[in-house]
């Protein structure tokens, strides 16, 4: 590896200690319904999100709160000087993946087979400050 990409790579894994990342693997509700709710929630502040979440009927919501909850516990144990109030905590990124997938077969008319596809998916949660490190390191 040349100096210039080591340098790069470094400079890339120092910045990806700073993100706080919360991950679902293999949540048994389809991927399409999931994204229904990481839409609604996507760039939007901490508090915001987790209310909506909370009082919505959807069942991959709950899922996700707890995912919100679990990323802002892990932003929590980087930062342990910083307050959450003050820190404006927002979510910069949630997507949802597919995941494994159980095939199964259900009886058709005329001898056939039909395909039931059970889907699952992952979900990923990254949660940032809109603040700035260095105005909370220099308070």
């Amino acid at each position: 590896m040349g100096a210039r990409k080591k340098l790069a790579a470094e400079a890339r894994k120092e910045k990806n200690k700073q993100l706080c990342i919360a991950r679902l693997n293999n949540n048994n509700t389809s991927p399409r319904k999931t994204r229904l709710m990481a839409d609604l929630v996507r760039g939007k502040d901490v508090e915001y999100a987790l209310n909506v979440l909370k009082y919505s009927k959807k069942e991959s919501s709950e899922k996700i709160r707890k995912l919100v909850l679990s990323a802002i516990a892990n932003w929590q144990g980087k930062n342990e000087g910083a307050r959450i109030e003050d820190s404006h905590l927002y979510i910069k990124e949630i997507y949802v993946d597919g995941g494994r997938m159980l095939k199964r077969l259900r009886t058709a008319p005329q001898g056939r087979g039909y395909r039931i596809r059970k889907r699952s998916n992952h979900i990923t949660v990254i949660i940032d400050s809109r603040v700035e490190n260095n105005q909370t390191a220099e308070e």
